[in-house]
């Protein structure tokens, strides 16, 4: 690898640990640097899927007195995750490339629009909640989780978003009580995915080490961002980004 080509990974790693700290999306910066590089879709994306594992887990650390706080209820929560999380990496495998490179933009775009939209999707979630109280609570969180899980182990970039709305089905609405919830949730379904790609041998082992360290730092002051930098600071660097990367696939 060129010098420019490890500086662009390891501030995509970066990246991608603060934003999914935060709110989720980093995973559009980790793929597309990989991308960039010459790493296969395929590849790329099982490669970004398994170097933002560790970024996760050091978030979560970083909220562990909210997890641990909930561990009990989030149980079926991780089960159904486990469970989505190779089922979405299998259909990523199964797909092939070229499959895969022309949904790209389209997943991208996704991702982006769903993350714009999160407070006002959050906002009806938490209100039909409160309108159908437990029954609400017990007949959709897990469903909703199950299909956030085969998104995230598919592709991932907008999984946090997604999360966030359906864990508010299950949970209160104080913000990092939830975000905690979706940070332990996210490192359960990323790490079936990530074994399911390792199996494969599919993953670039080198390029997913330097992403993971540089999101390890980056998901651990990403909970330091969330305290203190204003969210609609963060929220418009990440559709901005978004919006131009997904027009780009588009275009190229």
């Amino acid at each position: 690898m060129t010098f420019s080509e490890i500086t662009l990974l390891t501030t995509a790693g970066f990246a991608a640990g603060v934003l999914n700290a935060i709110a989720g999306g980093g995973t559009i910066f980790t793929f597309s640097a990989l991308l960039a590089v010459g790493v296969p879709p395929v590849a790329a994306n099982a490669t970004s899927a398994t170097a933002v594992v560790l970024g996760s887990v050091a978030s979560a650390v970083a909220y562990r007195r909210e997890i641990a706080a909930a561990f009990r209820k989030l149980l079926p929560l991780c089960v159904i995750s486990m469970l989505g999380g190779g089922i979405g990496a299998a259909l990523l495998l199964w797909s092939g490339d070229r499959t895969f490179r022309a949904l790209v933009p389209w997943l991208l775009l996704f991702a982006t629009l769903l993350f714009a939209g999160a407070r006002q999707l959050q906002k009806v979630v938490q209100a039909r909640a409160a309108l159908k109280a437990n029954a609400t609570q017990t007949d959709l969180a897990l469903p909703a989780q199950g299909l956030v899980s085969i998104y995230g182990g598919y592709f991932g970039a907008g999984m946090g978003v997604m999360m966030l709305a359906s864990l508010s089905l299950s949970r209160d609405s104080d913000y990092h009580a939830v975000n905690a919830a979706k940070n332990l949730l996210s490192i359960v379904l990323q790490a079936v995915a990530a074994v399911v790609f390792l199996m494969s041998g599919i993953v670039d082992l080198k390029l997913s080490l330097l992403i993971a360290v540089a999101s390890i730092v980056g998901g651990w002051s990403g909970v330091v961002v969330a305290r203190r930098v204003p969210e609609a600071v963060v929220r418009g660097a990440v559709i901005v980004s978004g919006l131009t990367l997904s027009l780009w696939y588009f275009v190229t």
